[in-house]
């Protein structure tokens, strides 16, 4: 151990001199930096966690990416497409694909006695992966839709069954505005809760096979392909790929490109995170100024006494920047120490509660990741240290020694 460590461990671990001004200081500092680590912690926890559940749900209604006819239709009416067996087995071969299911859509109204609400069927196949829905399943169950014919079983959101005072098991009728008008008769097999109020409030799910007979459409007509991917990462380049591999009537679309407002809305989350990491550091660098200062001034004798044995300018500035590094790392570790202990408690009892109606989401989410917490750490720390170059420089005024 160099001499300019153990002096710096003296001063800041020593209990001699209780009396001294530094004492209380150092553990205010110590303090500060631990409360600023911790509330940086939870701040990159919160954002993480929130942009993931946002875009999760978002992914669980809609896929990665959407292909569908390239034409200027924006209703609910899905205009039919023909995969070839040939695409459907190349797009899923795709290393970066991890699932790929058909769907279409369709408007129509709800009615229950004198109760009407308008609502958008979705219609799924065989392949659909319900992995999404089952984990947001408030009461009853999925279905399977049927090889041959169409079940009639549909899945509800709790908000659309709470308006049409519906259970499982309840049966209801769906109109269909076309000419001419048709109806079915449909019953609630499952009820779901998301949090998208703009979903939820409008989507119900039935057979692809009751929307094909509607529509008049062939066996192998849906309205389009829901792609899933294995990494969200991959987005892009295999959307390229996609585009290039179907017909040029077709689309692919990325669930970026299809709700760009919600992910410009999560991407200024970003931004927040970054302001309040900006201000804990300058605060806690301020905060350690103040605290070196001080210290400077109790041990201007100590200074004048090295700098009269020879002690070089640099010396003494590394002493106390090994001071200041004490104080710093102290307070990382148990800033994170306290940080992550609160995020953990809140991603498994969620304890602190969101409204859903505004956040999408019942509870606070956190998602902490060791790649973002090894970086916070060394930011706070090199920011921390370089700000403490300046007031170091002043142990150099307290004797006029050359170097």
């Amino acid at each position: 151990m160099s001499i300019e460590r153990f002096i710096a461990r003296r001063i800041v671990f020593s209990n001699e001199g209780k009396k001294q001004l530094s004492r209380p200081v150092i553990r205010i500092a110590t303090l500060g930096v631990m409360l600023g680590v911790a509330v940086m912690v939870l701040a990159i926890a919160i954002v993480n966690g929130f942009k993931q559940e946002i875009r999760e749900k978002l992914i669980g209604f809609n896929a990665h990416i959407q292909v569908s006819r390239f034409d200027l239709n924006f209703s609910y009416e899905t205009t039919p497409i023909r995969i070839t067996p040939s695409q459907y087995q190349s797009i899923r071969a795709l290393p970066e694909v991890r699932h790929i299911q058909r769907y279409a859509t369709k408007a129509g109204i709800l009615k229950k006695g004198t109760t009407l609400q308008g609502v958008v069927a979705k219609g799924i196949s065989s392949d659909y992966d319900w992995s999404f829905f089952q984990n947001h399943l408030t009461a009853g169950t999925t279905f399977t839709p049927r090889d041959s014919g169409a079940s009639h079983d549909i899945i509800v959101s709790r908000d659309l069954a709470r308006k049409m005072e519906l259970s499982v098991g309840d049966s209801i009728v769906m109109y269909f505005i076309q000419q001419p008008p048709r109806a079915r008769k449909l019953r609630v097999c499952g009820i779901y809760e998301t949090g998208f109020a703009e979903f939820d409030q409008l989507y119900l799910f039935c057979d692809l096979a009751q929307l094909r007979r509607l529509n008049d459409w062939k066996a192998e007509e849906s309205g389009g392909l829901e792609i899933y991917l294995k990494d969200f990462s991959t987005l892009e380049p295999a959307n390229a790929k996609i585009y290039e591999m179907i017909d040029t009537d077709l689309n692919a679309r990325t669930i970026q490109e299809i709700y760009p407002q919600i992910f410009d809305w999560l991407d200024l989350q970003d931004i927040n995170a970054i302001i309040i990491i900006v201000l804990m550091i300058i605060v806690s660098g301020i905060n350690m100024i103040a605290t070196l200062l001080v210290i400077l001034l109790e041990r201007v004798t100590m200074i004048g006494t090295f700098k009269s044995m020879g002690a070089t300018n640099a010396r003494l500035r590394n002493v106390f920047l090994w001071v200041a590094f004490y104080i710093i790392g102290r307070g990382l570790v148990i800033g994170n120490l306290v940080g992550i202990g609160i995020a953990m408690l809140q991603q498994y009892f969620h304890f602190i509660p969101l409204d859903q109606s505004s956040y999408y989401i019942s509870y606070v989410p956190v998602s902490l990741s060791v790649s973002h917490l090894v970086l916070l750490n060394l930011g706070t720390l090199a920011a921390c240290i370089s700000m403490m170059i300046i007031p170091s420089i002043l142990a150099n005024m307290s004797s006029s020694s050359p170097n």
